[in-house]
């Protein structure tokens, strides 16, 4: 099988689509992006389809979306019969799940403001910082 021009090697879709190799064959792996042909000398060939679903799937991901729900998402993508209202839910809940976070770092923020304004910062060993992180009795989230 010769190279048709109309495909191309796994380093130009990684030129084109902005991932790396190693990335694009993750992704390979994981299913999310269909196993390429391979030429006579075993490099794999794609097509500019697989360059327009790994920018896709980086966008996706850039947004913060699991693996799972951009598998979700390329399916509704390629399904014209779709309902936009599954891939608005997708994305509500992505927002949701964003809120969560933030508001989660907020708290973090808050703590570790109030223990660096009650530290000295001086040559004195004592440290609200240290005795907060060495303190057994408080619970953290794992």
């Amino acid at each position: 099988m010769s190279q048709a021009p109309s495909t191309l090697t796994i380093g130009q879709v990684a030129r084109l689509s902005g991932l790396p190799t190693k990335t694009i064959r993750y992704y390979e792996q994981v299913g999310l992006l269909p196993l390429p042909e391979r030429a006579d000398n075993g490099y794999r060939l794609y097509t500019r389809k697989a360059v327009d679903q790994l920018r896709f799937i980086s966008r996706a991901r850039g947004l913060g979306f699991s693996l799972k729900t951009v598998e979700n998402l390329l399916g509704l993508w390629s399904d014209q019969q779709r309902s936009s209202g599954e891939v608005r839910a997708l994305a509500q809940r992505q927002i949701d799940a964003i809120e969560r976070k933030v508001a989660e770092l907020q708290s973090m923020r808050a703590t570790l403001a109030d223990l660096v304004e009650r530290c000295h910062g001086d040559d004195r060993p004592d440290c609200p910082i240290l005795e907060e992180l060495a303190d057994e009795k408080k619970e953290t989230k794992q």
